[in-house]
């Protein structure tokens, strides 16, 4: 999560305004599985009431359990507990989870802004997930309080918001669904997000040169790829073997555990920058 709202979107606007934007102006889906295809191919993939998108506060609302608090799904750098209580000071039953039908790739743009990535040789891109039929992805999930969560969303406005129903890692379906981040496209996010405008497209990403967030012949950002590979081994062998064999490059062929490898051999010897030490240490 790292692309940053600048002001004047505050996180009301971001958790009202810009989500029901997506009701009055949405972007009619054209679904494909396990394809760089962003939207979720529901009817195909799991029962509508295990994968709903959440466009607006109301939406939110339906994930919310019965004691006020909101089941968060980390594939990243939320892998890491440390990482998670640096954006989720308070959360609470940080735990490992099975989420079926997603898996990641390294795919978005957004870490160019966080002084870590190396552009010159395109290794710059960071991890979202997208649906993808007979994967499995190991994750984490932790709860939160509902108030935490507009400011989530304006961290992660690049991405689509799904409620899923993850399990844990012996097969039992959790009571509440959770919330994951997941890949966005770039005409929706112009079209929705920056409710089609430039101005509003500049403040977030042209000021960066980034002039499309979701690309697929980027290289993983290198600090961060090392940071989510530690951290995953953190949680065990299974966590670990899972991300190195179910992570992909933008290519959606090449696994973490080939590109570490091979191009990638080395990146997990590099210390990250001392700025991002403590946040990029697994």
């Amino acid at each position: 999560m790292f692309m940053r709202v600048v002001k004047p979107l505050l996180p009301n606007v971001v958790f009202r305004e810009i989500h029901l934007e997506t009701r009055r102006r949405r972007v009619e889906p054209v679904y494909n599985m396990c394809s760089s295809d962003s939207r979720p191919n529901i009817s195909a993939n799991k029962p509508a009431e295990e994968v709903k998108e959440l466009h607006d506060e109301l939406d939110f609302e339906t994930v919310v359990s019965p004691n006020g608090l909101i089941t968060i799904c980390g594939f990243g750098s939320l892998l890491s507990e440390r990482s998670a209580r640096i954006t989720f000071p308070d959360l609470i039953n940080f735990r490992v989870a099975r989420l079926n039908g997603f898996r990641r790739v390294l795919a978005d743009l957004a870490p160019v802004r966080r002084g870590v990535a190396r552009p010159e040789t395109k290794e710059v891109s960071s991890l979202s997930v997208e649906p993808c039929e007979g994967e499995s992805l190991i994750v984490t999930a932790f709860e939160v309080k509902i108030s935490e969560i507009p400011s989530f969303i304006e961290r992660g406005i690049e991405f689509r918001f799904l409620a899923v129903l993850a399990e844990t890692l012996d097969g039992k379906p959790f009571d509440n669904p959770a919330l994951l981040c997941a890949r966005y496209s770039d005409e929706e996010f112009f079209q929705i997000r920056c409710k089609g405008s430039k101005d509003i497209y500049f403040q977030l990403c042209g000021q960066y040169n980034i002039d499309k967030i979701w690309q697929d012949d980027i290289l993983p950002c290198c600090p961060y790829l090392r940071h989510c590979v530690l951290a995953a081994k953190n949680l065990g062998n299974a966590a670990y073997d899972n991300f190195l064999d179910h992570t992909f490059l933008g290519d959606r062929k090449t696994t973490i555990h080939e590109y570490l490898a091979t191009r990638g051999s080395g990146i997990m010897e590099e210390e990250p920058p001392e700025f991002h030490r403590t946040h990029y240490s697994g």
